[in-house]
């Protein structure tokens, strides 16, 4: 299964929806989709969505899929590569609306260049990112939290 989630930021990100649709409907998406819409006002004809999940819900979602597709907020790619899932990561862009700055580009591209996810800054880059995704091999999450707390506590106790 692919999840298709948006985040609850207060914008839309319509092109991203538009684009799975088309090419579930043009049988490049084979697999079921099933997407968290957010706050776009586009409505899905080739996949089932709702517009927000309960955490439950969304945790349910996430161990379900296979592929995650995603906006490029930390919290959400972060999310679904400590599942252990495929993620592909689109930035929200603020010339179509979807955010107020572009920082989601800077997030996208740390993730791709640590070898975490495939990062697409443009959405005609989607059906070449599932074709391929099967075929790469992800560097596995680990966190840093650990030596982010150890770094501050030097910091504090000099």
């Amino acid at each position: 299964m692919i999840f298709v989630t948006l985040g609850s930021q207060k914008f839309q990100f319509n092109r991203l929806l538009q684009e799975v649709d088309r090419l579930v409907e043009s049988g490049v998406i084979t697999e079921e989709v099933y997407a968290q819409t957010g706050y776009s006002d586009y409505r899905p004809k080739n996949f089932a969505f709702s517009q927000f999940l309960s955490r439950d819900e969304f945790a349910a979602h996430i161990k379900a899929s296979d592929i995650v597709i995603t906006h490029g907020g930390t919290g959400a790619i972060i999310g679904a590569v400590k599942a252990g899932k495929k993620v592909i990561a689109f930035p929200r862009l603020a010339k179509y609306g979807e955010h107020v700055d572009d920082h989601q580009l800077q997030i996208i591209e740390l993730f791709k260049e640590s070898n975490l996810i495939i990062g697409c800054m443009e959405c005609g880059e989607l059906e070449d990112a599932l074709k391929r995704i099967d075929t790469l091999t992800f560097t596995p999450y680990v966190s840093n939290t650990d030596r982010i707390i150890d770094s501050i506590e030097a910091f504090i106790n000099k």
